[in-house]
């Protein structure tokens, strides 16, 4: 059992030798919106959606690296404020509609992400700031 022990040990501290990417790419076409707004979404979305992620130190230990460069890819690749002025104005407001509908359904922020990030729950006040900005930002468009 102890040689088990030593063997997973030795394992996990060989795994914590390879990185995983950790970026912070150049923000290209940034959301244009009113403070207010930014505000929430920097607070709550930006670490997985923009391309100013706030790594923390535990981003850098196996296995958590690999889960949270995986999170933030994925929500990059879903929406990314740091790029989204380089989206059609159409995709924009079928965005926007998602981030509502996201918030109204309680799938964003992930609930996993808000045990170690409590700061980034949204209020009621945060809810209904999101919700005149995206029901104005979708009345624009029609």
């Amino acid at each position: 059992m102890k040689r088990i022990f030593l063997i997973l040990l030795g394992v996990f501290l060989i795994l914590q030798f390879f990185p995983v990417a950790r970026t912070n790419p150049p923000i290209t076409s940034e959301i244009q919106t009113n403070v207010e707004v930014k505000e929430v979404l920097k607070r709550s979305c930006y670490d997985c959606h923009s391309n100013e992620t706030v790594w923390p130190a535990y981003s850098y230990i196996f296995p958590a690296s690999l889960l949270i460069s995986h999170h933030v890819e994925e929500g990059r690749e879903e929406l990314n404020f740091s790029e989204f002025g380089l989206l059609a104005e159409r995709k924009q407001n079928k965005k926007i509609y998602e981030v509502w509908e996201q918030v109204e359904e309680a799938e964003m922020p992930p609930k996993d992400y808000l045990l170690l990030h409590p700061g980034a729950e949204l209020s009621e006040k945060d809810k209904e700031v999101l919700k005149v900005w995206t029901d104005t930002y979708n009345k624009e468009s029609e």
